[in-house]
């Protein structure tokens, strides 16, 4: 019962409208004291698209996506979901609405089993209350399914998730995030730290994801990576949107530009003499 509830919560809704974005934001702003950390940022998420942020250090970004994920409250600004105004008080509430962030760490326990991690803290139970426990069975074959699904062969769901690599590590958190039903997955840094291989396997489940017709936020300081599976990139520049392009509009050379602020660059050169 637990399982088939959680299979029909994955499924993207159909939403409003087949047009309405899954996430829109018009001028977001967000200030700490007198710092201002988002400028009016405006952002555009819609089904089955792979929408890349890009930036500097200090650009807005981790802003930005802690404010989408409800960790920040927006100083102003709109903030749609589907179509819907929504001013979110805790990252419970983005949850709710679909919008599931996997951060760096990814929040998983290396020592335990990649099962207690899949379901950390949705765990299916069988029984009946006050003698309800953790049903190992049906969730050691769900974590084998959902893992089988993007090509990882878990032999034994209940190995520590310690023991695998870090783009098999980043798909177990994609895919639990997507099992448990998200509409909208904000990927903060996935590749960072993992090799060729390993960024291959995150990169194609990224693909995976979108043709089931969920959104992706991928925030990423590698252009290469943001290019070869993206569909549109909003540039970040001091808090402010510095410009969104569809990959058809954009070259990598240019991104890289954008992203790493070729006017300041050329100005830079010219300064000591073209050695830049």
């Amino acid at each position: 019962m637990a399982r088939a509830a959680a299979q029909e919560a994955s499924r993207p809704a159909a939403g409003p409208a087949s047009g309405t974005p899954l996430i829109e934001v018009t001028d977001i702003t967000k200030n700490f004291g007198s710092v201002i950390a988002l400028a009016g940022v405006s952002l555009t998420v819609n089904r089955g698209e792979v929408h890349c942020l890009l930036g500097d250090n200090g650009a807005g970004k981790s802003t930005l996506i802690k404010t989408l994920a409800g960790v920040h409250k927006p100083s102003s600004g709109v903030f749609e979901v589907e179509g819907e105004p929504v001013a979110f008080q805790s990252p419970r509430d983005a949850l709710d609405a679909g919008i599931a962030t996997v951060y760096q760490d990814l929040a998983m326990i290396p020592l335990m089993s990649i099962t207690r991690n899949f379901f950390m803290g949705r765990e299916p139970t069988k029984g009946v209350w006050p003698f309800r426990f953790f049903d190992f069975a049906e969730a050691d074959q769900v974590a084998r399914e959902e893992m089988s699904r993007i090509g990882i062969d878990v032999r034994d769901p209940e190995q520590a998730v310690g023991t695998l690599s870090g783009g098999e590590r980043q798909c177990v958190a994609i895919a639990r995030a997507v099992y448990f039903g998200a509409k909208v997955l904000i990927l903060d840094e996935p590749t960072s730290a993992l090799g060729v291989r390993q960024t291959s396997m995150v990169l194609k489940y990224i693909f995976q994801v979108k043709q089931k017709g969920l959104g992706v936020i991928f925030i990423t300081h590698n252009v290469r990576h943001a290019h070869a599976v993206g569909d549109r990139f909003t540039v970040l520049n001091r808090g402010q949107t510095l410009g969104t392009y569809d990959k058809d509009e954009v070259d990598l050379e240019e991104l890289q530009n954008l992203m790493a602020g070729g006017k300041e660059l050329q100005d830079l050169s010219a300064e000591l003499g073209g050695t830049v």
